[in-house]
């Protein structure tokens, strides 16, 4: 870790005994860590490229743009990038059998509502919903021109078929159509908060 490995190691060395599933700790803060990092670099040629091209710099539209690059960046980093920092760490898996993949519908999920717990259930639909809920939001929230809901759900279905291949190709993650199911359902959710959001915003201020 570049950037929070003197706080992690603090965490790691008074929690990792007290915390339940402290891996998933670790990654959140690798992940994170990795983010920032990216995200700046990201920043600084977004504002080397205006400057190149004389484009003016507006500051509220940029926190905007790097609120959902950073959380596009986080995505990424916990479902794919899991393992490595550089890109030149990757190793890509270009053979591998389409049978590791779970083509059929809900049928994965619905083993998981009979496990020893219902957390990786819930974890499964629920949180898959969740974290696409600021993909609906922030694609339109940056859009020049709002999208309709089926805009917003081929934009949320395509970026998580892009998660479950990546996933697939580096064998950082089980490739599962459930995902995609409940990735583009998060999309759409994200969508409806951003229209009720904008239409009390307009009721307020009329």
């Amino acid at each position: 870790m570049l950037l929070l490995g003197p706080l992690y190691r603090f965490v790691a060395a008074h929690f990792a005994t007290r915390i339940n599933h402290f891996p998933l700790v670790r990654l959140v803060f690798f992940s994170v860590d990795k983010m920032l990092f990216y995200l700046f670099v990201f920043m600084v040629l977004r504002a080397v490229w205006g400057r190149l091209r004389r484009q003016p710099w507006h500051w509220r539209h940029e926190w905007k743009v790097a609120g959902f690059a950073g959380y596009l960046m986080l995505l990424l980093n916990l479902t794919v990038f899991r393992q490595t920092y550089w890109p030149w760490q990757l190793t890509w898996y270009w053979h591998r059998n389409l049978a590791a993949v779970n083509w059929v519908p809900l049928v994965e999920t619905g083993k998981l509502w009979f496990g020893a717990t219902r957390f990786d259930f819930w974890y499964q639909s629920l949180g898959n919903i969740l974290w696409f809920v600021p993909f609906g939001w922030g694609i339109q929230r940056l859009a020049r021109r709002p999208y309709r809901l089926l805009g917003v759900a081929v934009r949320g279905a395509a970026f998580s078929l892009l998660i479950e291949a990546l996933q697939f190709l580096l064998w950082s993650g089980v490739a599962d159509i459930d995902d995609v199911i409940f990735n583009t359902v998060g999309a759409m959710v994200g969508y409806g908060c951003f229209q009720v959001t904008r239409h009390f915003q307009k009721h307020f201020h009329a």
